[in-house]
């Protein structure tokens, strides 16, 4: 199981701020993951698009598509931070 934390907009858009994953074995990296979460379609697929800007951090550190995910882990989404 991994859990996943949603921030700022995604929060309000997915209607939750965390959840328990069990990984598929198929599901080895972040970007398997945020596949996995696109295949639920509706608003998850809108939110969590490759075409929407959204980082991820693995275990408090920013991450990428190519980061290895485990069992334990704790990965977040959130949009990126743009100031004013």
């Amino acid at each position: 199981m991994v859990t996943v934390l949603y921030f700022a907009r995604l929060r309000e858009a997915l209607g939750m701020g965390s959840e328990q994953i069990a990984l598929p074995a198929t599901v080895r990296d972040l970007e398997g993951l945020r596949a996995l979460l696109v295949a639920r379609g509706s608003v998850w697929e809108q939110e969590l698009a490759p075409s929407k800007p959204v980082r991820a951090a693995v275990n408090l550190a920013m991450a990428h598509g190519d980061t290895q995910i485990a069992d334990g882990d704790e990965i977040a989404f959130f949009p990126p931070v743009t100031g004013g």
